[in-house]
């Protein structure tokens, strides 16, 4: 898969400093990362705490590549706003999923097989994968 083809990543948190952060994390750790297209939708317009519809579809729509869009989310209302989002079938890209991830950990496997050139289904699972990680 060419890299103007690769899976865009769109991590949505309640803050707008976690979403970057994580997202300089998961590209730095990735290495390749640098060519997966990957956007921070964090915090409300006005920079507070919060989730934001419009913050998240300029989100997704910045990181279509043609290949699909995985979001992942932090906590209960960024995954509801994503829903609504997915639901209202025009406000995001098409082939765009949200991801049942852990918002690091899966961050950082999505964006680390997307540089692979890995198809949505492949980085989704990857993603999901994460939760199996154990740290004991």
């Amino acid at each position: 898969m060419s890299e103007e083809k690769r899976v865009g990543i769109v991590l949505v948190s309640h803050s707008a400093s976690v979403a970057a952060s994580v997202a300089e994390l998961a590209q730095g750790l990735a290495g390749a990362g640098a060519s997966v297209p990957v956007a921070p939708a964090g915090g409300t317009e006005g920079g507070g705490l919060g989730t934001s519809a419009e913050l998240i579809s300029a989100a997704a729509a910045s990181v279509d590549r043609g290949a699909g869009v995985a979001v992942l989310t932090d906590l209960g209302s960024a995954v509801l706003t994503v829903k609504a989002l997915l639901a209202e079938g025009d406000e995001l890209p098409a082939d765009t999923r949200l991801v049942d991830a852990p918002f690091v950990e899966g961050a950082v496997a999505a964006v680390v097989t997307a540089s692979t050139g890995a198809d949505l289904a492949t980085v989704a699972a990857a993603a999901a994968e994460a939760y199996t990680y154990r740290k004991e």
